[in-house]
């Protein structure tokens, strides 16, 4: 409780909540439709507010992306529970990748601001991978029960090779050459049912001779 003399900071008003909410909206739109370029002007006009309202939440464009870019990478890693809800975690694992790319792509018109953002050290790039990692092993953990996935992998290495992907991919190949990749990290990733033959025992396969080693068929 505050202190005699003191007040409690106020909660935001729910239209000032709202009307944040439907700038965030209006940007994630304006970033993603591709014209450019993108104006705080238009977003403004997008959204059915002011300018004023706009710079009242955010006194600068940077402002703006970095609330966005925060939305949007929550949003990410959240959408990990709804897809486990629905799919066994492999499944949900493959899926999650195709929503990074959406989320990716989404950020080529934001990709000058947001480098600036990163400059300031606002938002670190290192911050934002362990939020994915976060996710990812969400995913692996639900893999306790159903083991689809190997044993060995781990969260951070997922993270990497999924944004080791986009790096790798090249302009012709685009989003096609993308989730080819992206099939073959799943490939590497899940648990591979045993060969045919392994799972026979050393009992079904007849006796040894005293050096341990099996008798020759010739």
């Amino acid at each position: 409780m505050p202190s005699p003399g003191q007040t409690q900071p106020r909660r935001p008003r729910a239209d000032a909540e709202r009307n944040r909410a439907r700038l965030l909206d209006a940007a994630r739109a304006a970033f993603a439709s591709g014209r450019e370029p993108v104006t705080l002007e238009q977003i403004a006009r997008d959204s059915g507010v002011g300018i004023g309202t706009l710079y009242r939440h955010f006194p600068t464009r940077e402002a703006l992306v970095e609330a966005l870019y925060r939305k949007e990478l929550a949003d990410l890693c959240a959408s990990v529970d709804d897809l486990l809800a629905i799919q066994p975690p492999d499944r949900a694992l493959r899926a999650w990748m195709d929503r990074f790319a959406d989320y990716v792509a989404a950020k080529r018109e934001m990709a000058d601001t947001l480098r600036a953002v990163f400059a300031a050290g606002t938002v670190t790039v290192s911050h934002a991978r362990e939020e994915l990692a976060d996710a990812v092993s969400a995913v692996l953990e639900a893999d306790v029960a159903t083991r689809t996935l190997r044993d060995d992998v781990r969260p951070e290495d997922i993270v990497a090779l999924i944004v080791g992907s986009f790096t790798a991919t090249s302009l012709a190949g685009g989003r096609e050459q993308l989730e080819r990749m992206f099939d073959l990290l799943m490939d590497a990733v899940r648990r591979r049912p045993p060969a045919a033959g392994n799972s026979a025992s050393a009992d079904d396969a007849g006796p040894a001779d005293d050096s341990g080693r099996m008798p020759s068929s010739h």
